[in-house]
């Protein structure tokens, strides 16, 4: 979950629209994505339980 914006990374529908295909796990995600919502980094998400 992005601290910033509250967007959640769902692996099985990746972020297509920003080059992370769909079935990417987060660990596979690119250190330079950022989120589509807000432009957060990568290392402003946070793991919420499932």
């Amino acid at each position: 979950m992005c601290l910033t914006c509250g967007w959640i990374y769902d692996a099985a529908k990746g972020d297509p629209e920003h080059g992370v295909a769909p079935g990417t796990a987060w660990a596979d995600v690119p250190a330079d994505w950022t989120c589509p919502e807000c432009g957060a980094p990568k290392h402003d998400f946070m793991r919420v339980p499932d």
